[in-house]
């Protein structure tokens, strides 16, 4: 059996350990080598890499992702699209997330994987519709996350009525390095018995189980690989690329890779990741993430605000805090966007020495029901002290939202009428601006 594999550097290896940070410049003159090594596909674009495009680095995200694709010829691209939210923190209406993925095709993606932060798969379904129908692959993805109210079945049964949708694939999404190998080995074999669509693991070193869970994954039949290339890989990234591919060459499995580029990718990133050294996370392996559940993105940012707020001795009295919003909340998996509503009201709770005394506008839409429904049961005290609970929704939040396109468009039609700045300006209306302006 040949293990496919998707090089993730350009997208979540930076993001996980120099706050998605890389620069178009350093992609571009390894880009070909990148497109001759053998991979399935190159995870380039979504998850925070948009966003901080324009914020910190006066990048066009969608100019990048077009300069990528005219010069890779051979290997699929990919994306990350947190469904409904797009790439954004909260629910967008329908017809933005059809002109964003109809574009996002447009511009050089070839796979989107497609998630939600509570596994709530009407969420998902529409981005499903609309990636079908312009004629890219649907990833559709299993947030993995553990408590007392997760097992295997529940993901198992979650991922047969995803597959219901008509997804070309399925993603364990493990983003913060939970998934432990013997678990790994269970959920991959009880998926394969269930589904016959492809299946593809990603996870992140951050616990230390992640080559371990990657090899028992392989042994119950696995079909791609989601790794980061030496330098920019382990702590809260991803395995590395060259040693699973030599673990995998040294066994029973085959994979296409070509070592000799894969030193000279290697060799490259090694010699550009000194430019960033100011943004650069740890390669350590934490455990405390088996109790906080952190991902490996929002580890390294959250370092980083505290740091610039003169907070970081908090740090760890934060990370304690986690786990008990997490609770109060029904134990949502700890990705974008409830990662940031958990992580943010843990700093809340801590900085201020009173819990729930402040809470963000966010943290009130998830107890109103505008993410979807929770895994688990909020806690009522919440519900009873901080919203009126004749406001909580139970259909799918974006059934509520008018579509907002022309209403944005007329805003910015002194700075832009194209379609992919209206699109930026709709998801990150401040940041986008000042681009759009700095841009003209």
């Amino acid at each position: 059996m040949t293990i496919k594999f998707t090089e993730t550097v350009l997208r979540d290896g930076q993001q996980s350990l120099i706050a998605t940070r890389l620069k178009i410049e350093d992609i571009l003159p390894i880009l070909e080598d990148l497109d001759r090594a053998g991979y399935h596909a190159l995870e380039v674009w979504g998850g925070a890499t948009f966003d901080s495009c324009m914020r910190f680095l006066e990048e066009d995200p969608w100019e990048r992702l077009r300069k990528i694709k005219s010069v890779v010829k051979n290997t699929k691209l990919q994306m990350l699209l947190r469904g409904q939210n797009i790439l954004g923190y909260k629910h967008y209406p329908d017809d933005v997330l059809e002109r964003f993925i109809k574009k996002s095709v447009e511009n050089g993606i070839d796979i989107i994987r497609i998630f939600d932060a509570l596994n709530d798969i009407r969420n998902m379904e529409k981005a499903i519709e609309f990636t079908k129908k312009y004629g890219a692959e649907a990833q559709g993805s299993i947030v993995y996350t553990t408590g007392p109210i997760h097992n295997i079945n529940t993901f198992v049964k979650k991922a047969q009525t995803l597959a219901k949708t008509g997804i070309d694939s399925l993603c364990i999404k493990d983003m913060a390095g939970l998934l432990t190998p013997e678990k790994a080995y269970d959920l991959v074999k009880m998926l394969k018995s269930k589904l016959d669509i492809p299946i593809e693991l990603h996870s992140h070193n951050t616990a230390g189980f992640a080559f371990m869970t990657y090899l028992k994954a392989v042994e119950a039949g696995i079909d791609i690989i989601d790794t980061a290339i030496s330098p920019f890989s382990s702590g809260t990234s991803q395995p590395t690329t060259e040693t699973m591919a030599a673990a995998i060459s040294d066994s029973e499995y085959s994979h296409q890779l070509d070592f000799s580029i894969l030193e000279n990718i290697g060799d490259y990133f090694r010699e550009i990741r000194n430019n960033y050294q100011e943004y650069l996370g740890s390669f350590e392996v934490d455990p405390r993430v088996i109790v906080n559940q952190i991902p490996g993105g929002m580890l390294s940012n959250l370092r980083n605000q505290l740091r610039e707020q003169n907070q970081l001795d908090k740090y760890n009295e934060i990370l304690a805090e986690i786990p008990s919003v997490r609770e109060d909340l029904g134990f949502p998996p700890l990705v974008t966007p409830t990662s940031q509503i958990v992580g943010t009201q843990a700093v809340f709770n801590v900085v201020t020495g009173k819990r729930y005394n402040f809470v963000s506008n966010e943290f009130k839409n998830y107890l109103r029901g505008m993410y979807g429904n929770p895994p688990g049961e909020i806690n009522p005290d919440l519900i009873e002290n901080i919203i009126d609970k004749n406001e909580v929704i139970t259909n799918r939040p974006a059934d509520n939202l008018e579509p907002v396109y022309n209403e944005a468009a007329a805003e910015i039609k002194n700075i832009s009428t194209r379609e992919e700045d209206i699109l930026s300006y709709i998801l990150f209306p401040e940041v986008a601006e000042r681009f759009l302006k700095e841009k003209r």
